[in-house]
């Protein structure tokens, strides 16, 4: 069985040339994704796989931190605005408080990809009549991340 660090590391060198091409949001600059999930290996896993595809990328380790990055916390301001333009939200489904499904529902204006090593139909029909834009199986592999370039909205500042 080979682990997620030795994934990271196969990816590294075995990436097709047009995985390293730049990825770009509408405005010119590198699509920025916000990753969020509670498990620190699968965060640092995704983290690499979008990095390694030329992605800008900012890791979270819950919901609640991301709502408070994109200032969607009543009262509380959005932390640097001007330097968390998020094109893409990539989620857990299950993390502990408030889970990847409930911040697809209280995020409207950005893109929302769900993640989860269940495959449950019934869970992901749901997530997807909510408006995700996909659901991927974990472990994530280069191919889904090369898909996530077609859910990028510019997002108005």
């Amino acid at each position: 069985m080979v682990n997620k660090s030795t994934r990271i590391q196969k990816l590294k060198g075995g990436l097709p040339t047009e995985a390293l091409a730049k990825v770009e949001s509408g405005d010119g600059s590198r699509i920025h994704v916000l990753a969020v999930d509670d498990n620190s290996v699968d965060r640092k896993f995704i983290e690499k796989l979008l990095k390694i595809s030329c992605y800008k990328v900012t890791t979270v380790d819950s919901a609640s931190r991301a709502l408070e990055i994109l200032g969607l916390i009543e009262g509380t301001p959005p932390l640097a605005p001007n330097a968390f333009k998020i094109n893409l939200i990539i989620t857990d489904y299950c993390m502990p408080g408030m889970t990847g499904y409930d911040l697809l529902k209280t995020v409207k204006e950005i893109p929302v990809v769900i993640m989860s090593s269940e495959n449950v139909p019934n869970r992901i029909k749901t997530c997807l009549a909510e408006g995700a834009e996909e659901f991927l199986l974990k472990p994530v592999q280069i191919a889904d991340v090369k898909r996530l370039e077609g859910h990028v909205r510019d997002r108005k500042p």
